[in-house]
């Protein structure tokens, strides 16, 4: 089975179909019709799946009768077992390995250099990242060398304590302080 990401609403469900854990079948796979749909890119769920607090977002195996349309990395497959409900926090690390892999990967859902979560996150790259939210939201960053290359990731959840709520913090957790 090929691996994937794939985003549900709350209780697994999607387009009215409930899955299940494990392995779930159907009999056409086409992606601009039918089939089960996921993404080989985690960022691309956020395009069909985009307010993460509404959404459940999960690691799968894909299998059968596979379709690709193109457009993004999106599948269309018989055959889709889920292994694992991912938190926010793991599903947002799948992402930055993923862009560490793929780093000329283009998104609007990325940020560089500093942004401000939308839609329960931000995902931020750059060579000093920076990002601030609101209670809840995640806060994802990508450092990159002075030759652009990927070279440290984190993740924190603003908690209200350790990451408090509209204060910008870098890749370290820490805040950062704006001089005049």
């Amino acid at each position: 089975m090929k691996l994937a990401y794939k985003a549900f609403d709350p209780g697994l469900k999607c387009r009215g179909y409930q899955f299940n854990m494990g392995l779930n079948t159907t009999t056409d796979a086409n992606c601009a019709r039918n089939g089960f749909h996921c993404a080989e890119n985690p960022i691309d769920c956020l395009s069909y799946y985009p307010y993460v607090h509404k959404s459940v977002y999960c690691l799968v195996g894909v299998g059968g009768d596979i379709d690709e349309d193109g457009c993004d990395s999106k599948i269309a497959a018989t055959e889709l077992k889920i292994l694992r409900i991912l938190s926010l926090e793991d599903y947002f690390l799948h992402i930055l390995i993923y862009l560490s892999k793929h780093p000329d990967e283009h998104s609007s859902h990325i940020t560089e250099d500093c942004g401000e979560a939308r839609c329960g996150y931000a995902i931020v790259r750059g060579k000093k990242p920076m990002a601030k939210g609101k209670l809840g939201d995640v806060l994802a960053f990508l450092k990159l060398d002075r030759r652009g290359k990927p070279e440290q990731i984190a993740v924190f959840t603003v908690d209200g304590e350790e990451i408090k709520e509209d204060t910008y913090y870098d890749v370290d957790g820490k805040e950062v302080s704006f001089s005049e």
